[in-house]
């Protein structure tokens, strides 16, 4: 197969069904398969030894699920919490990990003819985490692959982090 009929239908795949959220103004889509749930900020208990961009843990009925600000992941300046700000519960991996956002938007279906390539920034920016990008409603969606934004190092620091504490 070419690479060119390979890149589309691997946009073809990429059309669909995606959660919006923000963070600092801008509009972000996730893969709707990928949520497990929209929950409103709780507690979250701090682990130590973890990155930064790790909040925590939270206890979601039972079940311990580690916390990583989507903010302070992508170098953006902490904000403080509102009554909009919560947290997003995915699965990755065979893993449930919560994304605390600023505010969850809305579902768009989003056509694969309207996803573009995300664009090159050059080899210093890496871009490898955005799908593509989602125009929809006269506006731009950076849309992201939560597998590669989330990748194991934080689940695995958060689970490092606690076991220490036994």
């Amino acid at each position: 197969m070419d690479t060119e009929t390979q890149t589309q239908s691997e946009k073809a795949q990429q059309g669909g069904k995606y959660l919006t959220f923000e963070l600092a103004g801008e509009s972000y889509g996730l893969e709707i398969l990928k949520v497990r749930e929209i929950i409103g900020l709780m507690d979250i208990t701090a682990v130590p030894r973890t990155p930064e961009h790790v909040k925590g843990v939270i206890n979601l009925r039972g079940k311990v699920i580690p916390v990583i600000d989507l903010r302070l992941k992508f170098g953006m300046q902490e904000m403080e919490h509102t009554g909009e700000t919560c947290i997003i519960v995915v699965r990755v991996n065979e893993a449930e990990i919560g994304v605390l956002v600023d505010r969850v938007s809305e579902v768009l279906d989003i056509e694969a003819d309207k996803i573009e390539d995300a664009p090159s920034f050059g080899s210093e920016v890496n871009t490898e985490f955005i799908m593509g990008m989602g125009m929809a409603e006269d506006k731009v969606t950076i849309l992201l692959d939560i597998g590669r934004v989330l990748a194991n190092e934080d689940a695995a620091a958060v689970i490092a982090g606690s076991s220490e504490e036994s």
